[in-house]
């Protein structure tokens, strides 16, 4: 097996850059004039930084389209084999042209290959994640076993009849079925797995490794499919060939600096499906350097939690979109931060306002105008607010849960 996927794996950042401008603006002419998104008219791209002047989707924007226009809400959508469905519901299109969810660059790099037998514990029904699997398992000339979840004993005796060599599934899963076999006095031979859709924890990554299994995995969605993934440096997620990922104070379309933690936003370039600025609400950190493996993309941290901060102050919702809103109003502002806390059993909204100088009173009525209800205002120096992500800080102590 060849080290890397393709050439694209080893390209230099200029010739990256200079490959996905012209796939980018190749997607913007794709979807001119489609009343299905967000960017009703856009011009062609001079560089990839005016990525962020387009507006931001967001899942809502979709699920609106779609109620109005089904099935995919009038977006350019071509070669359309499956319709999925997510919650909300959101309906996701899939095809069987190529490997339309990219995951066959990720299954390379955790080792299948044509002689592995993948038993896919992916889940097959209305949702896309188990033909996302098999389609990056085809990609890499594996055969697979279209397993789902449950049925653990049969799952034991099939992966012990056939022979079955690697795992894709949730992470906590395989242990099941290992833990199933033992039970049943079987042994399998699994040895390497691929895994996605919750958190691998340590602990369990070295129970398969003490087993003899090799697990590495991956961050996907359902609407772009991989986004970033493990190889065997295990240093950080690399990013996928296909797409262009943004980090970005959440609820805004304003990139961070790099490092800070903020809301992925994946820009896809697959023709078949142009998502241009798809939130999709996870936190992350951009890495620096290059992964020890020799794959020249950028990295990532992998999730870091949700950006949906929205919190209940005064029995108000405040949302990261208002705090937006609040710092749009002010040219001066840099970035602002609500925190919420209690003070004589009552709610207290404070607003951290991060700019050179500027004028409290004038924050104090934007506050009210932008989140509906009065709170304090704190200056702050330029750079003094943290860099973690959060716009919303929850402070109080609460034994209950708060909706």
């Amino acid at each position: 097996m060849t080290t890397f996927y393709d050439d694209l794996e080893t390209r230099s950042a200029d010739q990256r850059e200079a490959d996905q401008l012209a796939a980018l603006n190749g997607q913007l002419a794709r979807i001119a004039g489609h009343g299905g998104t967000s960017v009703s008219d856009p011009d062609k791209l001079l560089d990839l930084t005016g990525l962020a002047t387009l507006p931001v989707l967001r899942k809502s924007d979709l699920a609106k389209w779609q109620s109005e226009k089904p099935p995919f809400g009038g977006m350019p959508v071509s070669n359309v084999a499956h319709i999925f469905q997510s919650p909300g519901p959101i309906y996701e299109p899939g095809g069987i042209t190529h490997d339309w969810w990219r995951m066959g660059r990720f299954l390379h790099a955790a080792g299948f290959g044509k002689d592995d037998i993948v038993q896919n514990c992916f889940g097959y029904h209305l949702t896309p994640a188990g033909m996302i699997f098999e389609s990056g398992a085809r990609a890499v000339g594996a055969t697979v076993l279209p397993a789902g979840t449950g049925q653990t004993e049969l799952q034991v005796t099939a992966a012990r009849d056939i022979g079955t060599t690697a795992y894709v599934g949730t992470p906590d899963y395989l242990k099941v079925i290992l833990d199933k076999a033992d039970q049943m006095g079987v042994t399998l031979r699994f040895t390497k797995a691929a895994v996605g859709g919750g958190a691998l924890f340590p602990s369990l990554r070295q129970e398969y490794a003490d087993r003899g299994i090799a697990c590495l995995q991956s961050y996907a969605t359902a609407d772009v499919g991989n986004i970033a993934y493990e190889s065997a440096a295990m240093e950080g997620m690399i990013l996928d060939e296909q797409i262009i990922v943004e980090i970005v104070i959440p609820g805004t379309g304003t990139p961070v600096f790099p490092g800070e933690i903020g809301e992925v936003l994946v820009t896809s370039l697959n023709p078949d499906y142009p998502l241009i600025r798809f939130a999709t609400g996870d936190m992350s950190a951009v890495m620096a350097g290059q992964s020890p493996c020799g794959r020249t993309n950028t990295r990532i941290k992998g999730w870091m939690g949700r950006a949906d901060q929205t919190t209940k102050i005064k029995g108000m919702f405040v949302r990261p979109e208002q705090v937006a809103a609040f710092v749009s109003r002010h040219e001066e502002v840099d970035r602002a931060r609500v925190i919420a806390s209690r003070e004589g059993e009552q709610d207290i909204l404070t607003v951290q306002v991060e700019c050179d100088g500027g004028d409290a009173d004038a924050y104090a009525a934007s506050v009210v105008d932008t989140m509906k209800m009065k709170g304090k205002v704190v200056v702050c120096d330029l750079g003094a607010l943290p860099r973690d992500g959060l716009v919303i800080e929850d402070q109080r102590k609460i034994g209950r849960a708060h909706v």
